[in-house]
């Protein structure tokens, strides 16, 4: 067997590929995803977005003048998931879309109609909006939509820092 080490080479490295075409054609993928928040669809710039240097990621609450309640429950319970961000902090911010705030620590900018009012947005250093998170009334649920938020920061933070 003149051949032996081609076909052997061949072999190896086309089963990984047969078995990944079998695997898509069957829907063999798993239905669980790593993240808690939901990717916003298309593309959203926020433009003239500056950040200060070494911030990576900003936590914005999108929060139109007709929005009430719910930013405003949305605002205190911000606030918190900031603190619990811990030595993280100075890594990320918090912006608030749609209106002026008495914070020095939040950034204002204007409102996107293609955001929902009330929700919570995890946006990139360039202004790319990727995440978003619902809002509830309920306090057991919009905290654990906090904490789902803070693991996916936490997630994307380690990733920042390892490449």
């Amino acid at each position: 067997m003149k051949n032996k080490p081609m076909w052997l080479f061949l072999c190896c490295c086309s089963v990984p590929f047969l078995f990944a075409y079998i695997a898509v054609s069957f829907n063999w993928l798993p239905d669980r995803v790593t993240n808690n928040g939901k990717f916003v669809e298309g593309e959203i710039s926020i433009a003239g977005w500056q950040q200060e240097p070494g911030v990576l990621w900003t936590i914005a609450l999108n929060a139109p003048l007709h929005c009430t309640r719910a930013c405003t429950h949305q605002l205190n319970d911000l606030t918190n998931t900031y603190t619990a961000l811990g030595k993280n902090k100075k890594r990320v911010s918090l912006a608030i879309l749609g209106r002026e705030t008495g914070d020095s620590k939040m950034l204002a900018y204007p409102s996107l109609t293609e955001l929902e009012a009330g929700k919570l947005y995890l946006i990139d250093h360039r202004g790319l909006v990727v995440l978003a998170y619902d809002h509830s009334f309920d306090a057991q649920e919009n905290r654990m939509n906090h904490k789902g938020m803070l693991k996916d920061l936490k997630k994307l933070l380690n990733y920042a820092r390892s490449s």
